[in-house]
């Protein structure tokens, strides 16, 4: 008996985690605890195993490294940073501006608010990367506005549920950042790779909306015109963008003749961004009304969070800035913003704080027992059988990659994405990695998955922190002076299971399309036409014109003859002819 326990160690070890994180253990203490208890059982143990347990009491002396190799880890500085930037952000009324504007523009549409939140549910996704921020700051802002105006609750919260996952998956995600680490693969690479997915994912959720506002039309109405306060002027914002576009086309060619080629198109978008927002600006304060109130709106309000993204992003993918490095701009970035909008000060920054700190000390102590539960896993070559388990999956990559979805799904269901990058993904890489599966798309796959741990009951967080701030009891609208009903907690869920299935589908797309990630890699070059020419040296050519490396002619005899008539030395392969250093040959 002793014997059968010793030999399946790794099992036994793997389904005792699963039951202390279901008993509702915390995670960190739950791998801490497993790994060192474990660890006991498997030094005792260890000569009834046939060699398959490798732990030893000296072992315990390696964890002070393990723990420093956690806390030395400059990539996992990027998770404060990014952190602190979404909340000050979220505190600056970023959010709140954001879906004003883009609710006016798209007001008089049907659904029009609902294409509000998933835009800006994207672009909160690219600048905060914190799925709470987003889903409780368009909950305070979008809801009861959704709800004023006559949106179906189910439609209205699972919209605002699903765009805020939108920062699990689009740059500059946090889980993106734990899941480069924990495969050992560049932070840039992974943001490169999961930046189309998630655009895509968002034009889904976009064509959801259209879909259902034909389908339904009153479920999701048009702003009456009373409530349009920003008028029309549509026209007036094609014609500014008609003319950004031609000012970037002007210096995109003056500059490509006259400077650096390659810094042309970027320097040509800046210039052509800082003249129209400077342009609204003025128009705004010295009230000319060139442009439509619309369009100014629109203009002050959406380059400065564009401005943030390419200062985080784009100094990442032009690989100006390392993902650590961009995430302190962008903090810096934040402040700035803030105080532009005079909503930066002591008690905005010491909440930032705050929850930087707690999120960063929560990473912290799970990525610390993870390395104790990894030791002691090792040790009782945990890794080769989960490899062994996964890589003899019928269907080959195919069927790997299916069952590993399926896997996380159901995990989902009972761990958050922070608990599955540090506990499932470790297992998954190197079978992975043997079925030659490039681990920037296998993580980006894990990605969009993991994703759905936020939607989908009984755990799904975006639901809890929608249920926080939606209505629970009856109240009256400030505006209208209505008494409105609450929303229910059912109603939160059955609106989430849409998007749930659209996030399913989207798994099956990128694991389909493997080129949508792929492109990180750059353009394929393709080696078979590579032709190589060495140039001309004089005196190497060999005797006769034969192409072979030969030594130059000195003087004496001829090529071909040895001195004093006697034959020539033997050539070497090649061509290269061998020295005679006398006797006979």
């Amino acid at each position: 008996m002793m014997e059968l326990i010793a030999q399946n160690m790794a099992p036994i070890m793997f389904v005792s985690l699963i039951v202390f994180l279901l008993l509702g253990y915390p995670v960190a203490f739950s791998l801490a605890a497993n790994g060192l208890l474990f660890f006991i059982i498997g030094v005792e143990l260890a000569p009834l195993s046939n060699g398959s347990i490798f732990l030893d009491w000296a072992l315990l002396g390696s964890l002070p490294d393990r723990f420093w190799g956690v806390l030395s880890n400059d990539t996992l500085l990027a998770i404060p940073f990014f952190t602190f930037m979404g909340i000050v952000l979220e505190k600056s009324g970023m959010a709140e501006d954001l879906l004003d504007t883009i609710g006016q523009l798209f007001g008089p549409v049907r659904g029009g608010l609902a294409y509000a939140v998933i835009i800006v549910g994207a672009l909160l996704a690219a600048t905060t990367g914190v799925v709470a921020a987003s889903v409780i700051a368009m909950g305070l802002i979008s809801l009861p506005i959704m709800l004023r105006y006559g949106y179906d609750r189910r439609i209205a919260s699972g919209v605002i549920a699903a765009s805020g996952t939108l920062a699990q998956i689009i740059p500059p995600s946090l889980v993106l950042i734990v899941l480069a680490d924990q495969l050992g693969r560049s932070v840039g690479d992974m943001y490169k790779g999961a930046l189309i997915p998630g655009l895509v994912l968002t034009g889904i959720y976009l064509g959801y909306v259209a879909l259902m506002s034909i389908l339904k039309p009153k479920s999701m109405p048009a702003l009456p015109l009373e409530a349009r306060t920003l008028g029309s002027g549509v026209m007036s914002l094609f014609v500014a963008l008609g003319v950004t576009v031609g000012v970037f086309i002007f210096a995109e060619r003056w500059l490509e003749a006259n400077h650096d080629p390659n810094d042309a198109g970027i320097l040509a978008a800046a210039l052509a961004v800082i003249l129209v927002y400077t342009a609204a600006v003025l128009d705004k304060t010295l009230k000319t009304n060139v442009m439509s109130r619309l369009t100014q709106q629109v203009i002050i309000v959406l380059i400065p969070p564009l401005a943030l993204i390419f200062l985080v992003l784009g100094t990442i993918f032009l690989g100006v800035a390392t993902p650590t490095e961009g995430g302190a701009m962008g903090a810096v970035g934040a402040l700035f913003l803030s105080a532009v909008k005079r909503r930066l000060s002591f008690p905005v920054v010491r909440d930032a704080l705050a929850a930087t700190t707690r999120l960063s000390a929560f990473v912290l102590f799970i990525l610390i027992g993870a390395r104790v539960f990894s030791l002691t896993f090792y040790g009782v070559n945990g890794h080769l059988w989960v490899e062994h388990l996964l890589t003899s999956l019928p269907g080959g990559e195919m069927g790997f990659l299916i069952v590993v979805s399926l896997l996380v799904f159901f995990l989902a269901f009972f761990l958050d994405f922070f608990e599955l990058a540090f506990i499932i993904v470790p297992l998954l890489a190197p079978a992975a990695e043997s079925l030659g599966i490039d681990l920037i798309w296998f993580g980006v796959i894990l990605g969009v998955n993991m994703q759905t741990s936020f939607m989908h009951p009984p755990f799904g967080f975006a639901l809890f922190f929608l249920r926080s701030v939606a209505p629970k009891s009856p109240y009256v609208d400030k505006l209208t002076g209505k008494t409105m009903e609450p929303v229910k907690t059912s109603q939160i869920y059955w609106g989430a299971v849409p998007f749930v299935f659209i996030q399913i589908i989207m798994i099956g797309i990128v694991i389909a399309f493997p080129g949508m990630v792929m492109h990180y890699k750059g353009p394929v070059v393709d080696v078979s036409n590579v032709e190589m020419k060495l140039p001309q040296m004089p005196g190497f050519g060999a005797p006769g014109g034969g192409g072979g490396l030969a030594l130059p002619n000195f003087g004496g005899a001829a090529p071909g003859a040895a001195p004093g008539g006697a034959p020539a030395a033997p050539a070497a392969p090649g061509g290269l002819p061998l020295p005679n250093y006398g006797g006979s040959n």
